[in-house]
C-alpha cells in the first residue's frame, strides 16, 4: 500500500503548510507522511481525509482498494 498524500498534494497545489491548517496534523507529520518516512495513524488518515474533503480510501493506492 502507498500512500499518495505528495501526489494529491501536488494535483491540488496544496503545501505542507496549507495541509496542516486544513487537518490540525503538524507541519513535521505531514511532511513526514509526505515523503514516506511515517506510515500516518488511522486518526492521521480520517483528518487528512476530511481536511481535504476525500474518502480515505483515495489516499492510498493498493491493488486490493
Amino acid at each position: 500500500m502507498e500512500i499518495i498524500l505528495d501526489k494529491i498534494m501536488y494535483s491540488r497545489n496544496l503545501s505542507v503548510r496549507q495541509v496542516s491548517s486544513l487537518t490540525d496534523i503538524p507541519k513535521s507529520t505531514i511532511n513526514k507522511i509526505q515523503l514516506q518516512q511515517k506510515s500516518p495513524t488511522m486518526d492521521e488518515m480520517e483528518a487528512i481525509a476530511k481536511g481535504l474533503k476525500l474518502r480515505i480510501t483515495d489516499l492510498f493506492l493498493s491493488d486490493y482498494k
